[in-house]
């Protein structure tokens, strides 16, 4: 072996041993904090409430005629009753049909307000799916292990818990020094909405000259982080951004006609090509720096050999990207996301299409933009006669800061409250009310403070949606603590 080869095993034998040293040395950071004072919560009122607010069924949808606009005023009218100082205390506000703002007036108005937002809203149960629940969708059924029903999850659990602390803070005398916004929005599952009621929330508030310090709304959560031997925590995951949204169809045109008869590739056809285009190419991959930190969270909390790895992620960050978009629940995380959703041909079996449709559904990254999404299509699909066709979106979210007083009085409560939490900042893959308030707030953050697995997290939007019994009050508790520390005491 010559001396360049001595040389490189010299340089690979110093990178082991550096890193094994600093896996070492990689370890949680635990902050010393004092103790919390004890927060009284009523824990059986908190899941009664929970349960009714389960048993008025909310649905939104796309289509405004199909929504039953009574059940947001039983909503309203359970609010007003269950809540009574709330009634009293705060100013109310309907806005857009079924938007709510309430205003609870802070004693120093030369400081910005802060917002806690939630929606009112929940998605339907499919039809034909009624039966596979172990307990009804709307029955709001406790078992004592588990609250059952569309909402315990989202996010109705985070809205009576918003609620609940108001209230009990009203009880005990707790006078905020800034002005506290309560906003809940009627349709944040209709994703996109041209006239959503979160955006007119905003829009309003702005129009008045109001300037919120941060908003809180949903996102994160304690997620159990569990691998035998290697992890044992719960993944705080705050989010400060969420990905754009978009829905483009792709169109082809033909001559229609007897199937009996049929050219080498009907619309359809053609179709089909132009979606293989758009699939075969997928946009880049990028890491943000939320990912490495994520990934160093994790890390640092782990036994070896996944301390070994996690401690380098700065250093292997083409390995990370190359396995991650790999794997469909990792790749989102680093790729603006294309998914074929919905395809549209002729209305008979023995008749050629004239017009085929199919609809994609992107998930843009930050930086990455609906025109930008455009620009891709035209440029991969090869069939320059395919019609390409906006339907609707919104741009991704700009990053908020980590340093801000909100982020860290999110971090910090959550360390004190679980011992086993693994804080990281991350980017929302879905979409949240929160997008709107950014025309009028830098700081807005992502989390919903409930214990769930990912077994649990699954059951959003899905069948069996449920909430553990155990984790409802410790909301109301964070929430409780949160207000304090924001909006302050006079």
């Amino acid at each position: 072996m010559n001396w360049l080869g001595y040389g490189v095993l010299a340089i690979i034998g110093v990178f082991v041993i550096v890193t094994i040293i600093r896996a070492g040395f990689f370890t949680q950071k635990k902050t010393e904090y004092p103790p919390l004072a004890d927060e009284a919560v009523d824990e059986a009122r908190v899941l009664e409430s929970l349960a009714q607010a389960i048993q008025i069924p909310t649905v939104s949808y796309p289509e405004h005629e199909r929504v039953n606009w009574d059940e947001f005023a039983r909503f309203r009218d359970f609010l007003t009753t269950r809540y009574p100082l709330i009634t009293k205390n705060l100013e109310r506000e309907i806005v857009c049909e079924a938007s709510v703002i309430y205003r609870w007036k802070g004693t120093n108005p030369a400081l910005e307000p802060i917002a806690m937002l939630s929606h009112q809203d929940v998605v339907p149960v499919t039809p034909g799916t009624e039966d596979d629940w172990e307990q009804p969708a709307f029955s709001g059924y406790n078992d004592g292990e588990f609250l059952w029903g569309r909402g315990s999850l989202d996010m109705k659990n985070h809205l009576i818990c918003v609620m609940e602390a108001v209230e009990a803070l009203l009880a005990e005398g707790f006078v905020p020094e800034r002005d506290v916004y309560l906003c809940f929005g009627h349709d944040e599952e209709v994703v996109a909405s041209d006239d959503a009621g979160a955006k007119s929330i905003a829009e309003l508030l702005r129009s008045r000259g109001i300037h919120l310090d941060s908003v809180l709304d949903e996102g994160g959560a304690w997620l159990k982080a569990s691998v035998p031997h290697v992890l044992d925590g719960w993944l705080a995951g705050i989010g400060i951004s969420e990905k754009g949204y978009a829905d483009f169809e792709i169109a082809l045109s033909a001559k229609g006609g007897h199937s009996s008869a049929p050219p080498n590739h009907s619309a359809l056809g053609e179709l089909a090509l132009a979606i293989q285009d758009v699939e075969k190419h997928q946009f880049k991959t990028k890491l943000f720096p939320f990912l490495p930190q994520l990934l160093e969270s994790v890390g640092r909390v782990s036994s070896y050999p996944a301390r070994l790895l996690l401690c380098n992620t700065r250093l292997i960050k083409a390995l990370i990207r190359a396995v991650m978009k790999r794997i469909p629940m990792a790749a989102c995380m680093v790729r603006t996301t294309t998914a074929a959703t919905m395809a549209m041909g002729s209305p008979a079996c023995n008749v050629l299409p004239q017009r085929a449709s199919a609809i994609f559904n992107f998930r843009m990254l930050p930086g990455t933009t609906i025109a930008d999404v455009e620009k891709h299509l035209h440029k991969v699909i090869r069939n320059k006669n395919a019609e390409i066709r906006f339907v609707k979106g919104k741009e991704a979210s700009p990053f908020s800061p980590t340093d801000s007083r909100a982020f860290q009085t999110i971090a910090r409560l959550c360390e004190q409250m679980n011992d086993k939490s693994i804080i990281a900042p991350y980017l929302v893959m879905g979409g949240t009310d929160a997008c709107f308030y950014e025309i009028i707030c830098e700081n807005v953050n992502r989390f919903s403070p409930f214990e769930i697995t990912a077994a649990l997290m699954g059951c959003t939007h899905a069948t069996n949606e449920r909430i553990p019994v155990a984790t409802v009050a410790k909301g109301v508790v964070f929430f409780k603590r949160y207000l304090r520390e924001m909006a302050g005491k006079a």
